[in-house]
């Protein structure tokens, strides 16, 4: 049996997939190469270059590899573009989701591991935010993964399917190993930025928003290592496997740290300053936002080995000074 991975291809499905393939897993991806790389699937995974919202080829890969588990990565992941293109957003990430859920349940497919974010909470009310705080979104980004959530509910109610949606906080790092990492041109991550501005890969960096009511003005968030986010994935593929019933939990360490901080640890880990440029706020943007990450530390089991930002860090800017300029 075997495990499809869309958007296996990126940042993050890339390292899934090699956790998969760690695990002694049969992996097929799908992944239209927008914004992933065709290197970035590692032997001996299979990739089918196409999009997710294609039924009859994803119905094809299902049944040529005898698909049990879906996990959903492929989707668009920029707020600012988001409140810009709304249409698009809610047909690459919603339209095609729907479509993809429908597949699984055409095909027998009963397990699905989704990809969410914990922009679905908006501006939260308490500060660490649980599952079961109110969901109000604050960009189309955040609302058209929101309604996948809703899709995925909705569906299990009505059919045998079982899924668990993943709340990612802000994933960042590296592979540890030097594998992969985050690779795609023109990214937003504020560690990859700043990265590629230490490196002199840009020419600045930009702060955006320096008046939010936090201590030094910035936006805080909670970084979560992208090795430990894949961890969490194998936690919710096992926790499915043994037939535990659909579920939502956050992906994050309960612990926050605001931009200019971030890049201070990226000064840290170049050994020296950058050019950083403050400026106005961006739509979308939440003042902060830090997981509490209690629950799928007790129901699945979840015990993150990387939680520490010089870490996370000091791997992104390895795999960030390993790229070609």
């Amino acid at each position: 049996m075997t495990v499809l991975v869309t958007g296996g291809a990126g940042y993050i499905g890339s390292h899934m997939v090699l956790a998969l393939l760690d695990a002694g897993e049969k992996v097929v991806v799908v992944d239209n190469l927008s914004t992933g790389f065709r290197h970035a699937v590692r032997p001996p995974a299979v990739l089918v270059e196409g999009n997710v919202g294609d039924q009859e080829l994803v119905s094809r890969v299902v049944r040529e590899h005898g698909v049990r588990i879906i996990i959903h990565f492929a989707g668009s992941i920029v707020v600012p573009d988001s409140v810009a293109d709304p249409l698009g957003y809610y047909l690459n990430n919603t339209s095609n989701s729907r479509s993809l859920i429908e597949v699984a349940v055409n095909t027998g497919v009963k397990s699905f591991i989704f990809s969410s974010t914990a922009a679905v909470y908006g501006n939260p009310k308490e500060i660490p935010v649980k599952e079961e705080a109110e969901l109000r979104p604050v960009s189309p980004y955040g609302t058209s993964k929101l309604m996948t959530e809703l899709m995925l509910a909705d569906t299990a109610f009505a059919h045998d399917f079982r899924y668990v949606a993943l709340r990612y906080f802000n994933v960042a790092g590296a592979d540890p190993e030097g594998r992969a990492g985050q690779s795609t041109p023109r990214a937003t991550h504020l560690i990859k930025v700043a990265c590629e501005t230490a490196l002199g890969k840009r020419a600045s960096m930009d702060v955006f928003g320096t008046d939010y009511p936090t201590a030094d003005g910035t936006c805080i968030r909670d970084y979560i290592h992208v090795t430990d986010l894949a961890a969490a994935h194998m936690a919710a593929l096992r926790y499915l496997d043994a037939g535990g019933k659909s579920d939502v939990f956050n992906c994050g360490y309960s612990s926050g740290y605001s931009v200019l901080e971030v890049i201070e640890a990226v000064k840290r880990a170049s050994g020296g300053p950058f050019p950083v440029k403050l400026a106005p706020r961006r739509p979308g943007d939440a003042e902060a936002i830090v997981a509490d990450s209690s629950k799928i530390r007790s129901k699945l089991g979840w015990q993150p080995k990387l939680a520490n930002l010089d870490q996370i860090v000091a791997h992104a800017f390895a795999w960030e000074r390993s790229l070609k300029a």
